[in-house]
């Protein structure tokens, strides 16, 4: 455990509660830990999930615009569903990824577990879009990824990281809540 797991630990727990409440706060705070994260996965060569923080640190800037100019009116996105065919669609496209990005750990680099960070990784990636939408569908795709996350970080002794993941489960579960009130959800 790092000085530097420590402050991103911090960071990333309190961007995701910020995000929790529709904070625009979320954006800058999680910006930095993702460019902290980079690094700290780096160093134990999880290099997937080094590449998610740097691809996290241009979708926090999308997700900064989103909710402050996205939406049809620009005036910042709101709380919404999937239809299901970009539903399917986004799934399909975490699938490719999955498959294209294990293949390229698998035989290119010395990754610890080139399948399974590829997978986390690009589901990650669909999860962060839909969370940068104000799509409801991204929570409960984070709950699923963030238990993975957390045996995958226990495996690799990055305790503090581990538990900042089942705090990111629980917040992924009062997110889920908080985002299917009546005031914060609309369709489509």
């Amino acid at each position: 455990m790092s000085a530097l797991e420590i402050i991103a630990v911090l960071l990333s727990a309190t961007a995701v509660w910020l995000t929790v409440k529709q904070n625009l706060l979320c954006w800058p705070l999680g910006l930095v830990s993702v460019l902290m994260y980079a690094w700290v996965f780096f160093d134990v060569k999880l290099y997937s999930d080094m590449l998610l923080q740097l691809v996290y640190a241009v979708l926090q800037l999308y997700g900064w615009w989103q909710w402050t100019r996205g939406g049809v009116q620009h005036a910042g996105r709101q709380v919404s569903r999937l239809p299901g065919n970009q539903l399917l669609l986004s799934l399909a496209i975490g699938t490719a990824g999955s498959l294209l990005l294990g293949y390229l750990m698998a035989t290119h680099t010395d990754a610890a577990a080139p399948w399974l960070d590829a997978a986390l990784t690009s589901f990650s990636l669909v999860a962060q879009v839909w969370m940068a939408q104000k799509r409801l569908e991204c929570w409960p795709l984070w709950i699923a990824l963030d238990v993975i996350y957390v045996g995958l970080f226990l495996s690799k002794d990055l305790y503090l990281t581990a538990v900042l993941y089942a705090v990111f489960t629980a917040l992924a579960v009062a997110g889920w809540r908080a985002w299917q009130r009546p005031q914060a959800a609309c369709a489509g």
